[in-house]
């Protein structure tokens, strides 16, 4: 999963250049990924955890211990189904097995309600299902690319289907807030005075409701692609040979690797550092709910300005690798990523930077629905860092890999690159679970997420390579 607080901010695309296979390949994941907004960090787990569940601690638990199933089902599965694909051919059909078991998955979650431990338990598999199945679609998604769109404009097509990405759950988180979070909470006219299709918030409708619109969104918006993106063709392959086929194709990929102990040293850098962004996506809304007690308004809203600042990041990574080399940019981005971390476990109800904070003597900033106190602010502030490095850091890995892997072996280490980038995605919340049920505390439970972003850093600091380029045009000189 790559995404930052929000998934990562395109490049500039031409998108007079995109066929209708194209927009229709760029939709689909425009459409899909709007779930990680809704489900996984702003909205669903967070209620999860502080209604169904009722204790910030033993969520956290759980949600992590879903995450970490979700990731031993994507190392077990996900790199010998790509390559067993490969030798098969079609992605189409499989993609629509993975997207007609995902929607229904996703929109049972409307059914999630306080009080039932069968909720609870229904509700962690469900989670580590979806981890498991996006892996999947990601995967199967990602190899239509080129018949969707061809070589010369896959760049465009990657571009326009991030700028979905930022689009498409900016506007449901809008339409979110306008719709339910905000009715009956503010006298505003150009908000319902009650939540819409009469949901009610005292049974949690109003959280309930993202399940079925992500559900509907990822369905309807996966249709053009099957409509319209032309399947690689059929092998004669039978699934067994094919199963034997592309387990040899894995092994193959590691000994092409030997001896390349610079871009080995790489990969492991990327190992520990991306299962650190991986959970802070999995923990970012459920550490605010717990620790702040933000609600849903105050979650919709902290969702969608990140989203924003996570386009800078985007923006501000292509910059930074181009003037000063893509290794010292991770390198600071990464420390980004760190600092944003440590400072915003500073912010709770009752402390501000780690400093006590006693509300009851405090006056409210100002009078609004949400973000009145210094440590809401301080909390906003801290996200902003980490909305801009995260993504920062997740455009710079890629561009770094190209400068310390030989060009004669750039296809093995990228797809070594995509396999680390999955398979390991468990170890991040396996260590969350671990620490905070040895802690008790939902702070220092999620102190192993900086933690492995920071020994990715270390790691990175020993790679060679990665300087910028020279200037291929010479500078022009003032007369």
């Amino acid at each position: 999963m790559d995404t930052a607080l929000a998934p990562p901010a395109a490049p500039p695309f031409a998108p007079g250049r995109l066929t209708r296979a194209g927009w229709s390949w760029a939709l689909f994941q425009g459409s899909r990924d709007p779930y990680f907004v809704l489900i996984t960090i702003y909205v669903f787990a967070p209620y999860f955890v502080r209604d169904v569940v009722g204790d910030a601690v033993r969520g956290q638990i759980l949600v992590a211990a879903a995450a970490k199933y979700a990731g031993w089902l994507v190392l077990l599965t996900v790199p010998l189904l790509g390559a067993t694909v490969d030798r098969l051919g079609p992605r189409k059909p499989w993609l629509a097995a993975t997207v007609a078991v995902m929607v229904p998955l996703l929109a049972a979650l409307w059914w999630v309600t306080p009080g039932s431990a069968a909720a609870i338990t229904g509700t962690l598999v469900v989670l580590a299902l979806m981890g498991w199945l996006t892996s999947v679609s990601d995967m199967l998604h990602n190899a239509l690319l080129l018949p969707a769109v061809g070589m010369a404009r896959a760049g465009a097509a990657s571009g326009a289907a991030l700028a979905l990405v930022n689009a498409l759950s900016v506007s449901v988180l809008a339409f979110v807030v306008w719709a339910f979070a905000l009715p009956g909470k503010v006298a505003w006219g150009f908000i319902p005075a009650h939540p819409l299709f009469g949901l009610d918030p005292a049974t949690h409708q109003t959280d309930r409701i993202v399940a079925p619109i992500a559900a509907g969104l990822m369905l309807v918006g996966s249709l053009p692609l099957f409509a319209f993106v032309r399947d690689v063709p059929a092998t004669r392959l039978r699934l067994g040979a094919a199963l034997r086929g592309g387990l040899t194709d894995l092994v193959d990929l590691a000994a092409q690797a030997r001896g390349h102990t610079n871009a080995l040293l790489y990969l492991a850098s990327v190992l520990l550092f991306t299962d650190g962004l991986t959970g802070i996506l999995v923990f970012t809304g459920i550490y605010a709910a717990g620790a702040m007690g933000w609600g849903s308004l105050e979650l919709l809203a902290y969702g969608m300005i990140l989203s924003v600042f996570s386009v800078v990041g985007g923006v501000l990574a292509g910059v930074l690798d181009q003037r000063i080399g893509p290794k010292r940019a991770l390198v600071l981005e990464l420390a980004g990523v760190v600092t944003s971390q440590l400072m915003s476990f500073g912010q709770t109800r009752t402390s501000f930077f780690y400093q006590p904070y006693d509300r009851a003597l405090h006056a409210p900033l100002w009078h609004g629905p949400m973000f009145t106190t210094l440590p809401d602010l301080g909390l906003l502030g801290c996200g902003f860092l980490g909305a801009v490095s995260v993504t920062a850091a997740y455009a710079s890995r890629r561009t770094m890999l190209t400068r310390v892997v030989p060009p004669d072996r750039i296809g093995v280490f990228f797809g070594l690159f995509a396999i680390t980038g999955t398979a390991t995605m468990w170890l991040g919340p396996m260590l969350v679970e671990i620490a905070t049920s040895a802690s008790g505390s939902q702070r220092l439970g999620l102190l192993p997420i900086p933690g492995l972003v920071l020994a990715g850093l270390v790691v990175l600091l020993f790679v060679r390579g990665g300087d910028a380029l020279p200037d291929v045009l010479p500078r022009r000189h003032a007369p």
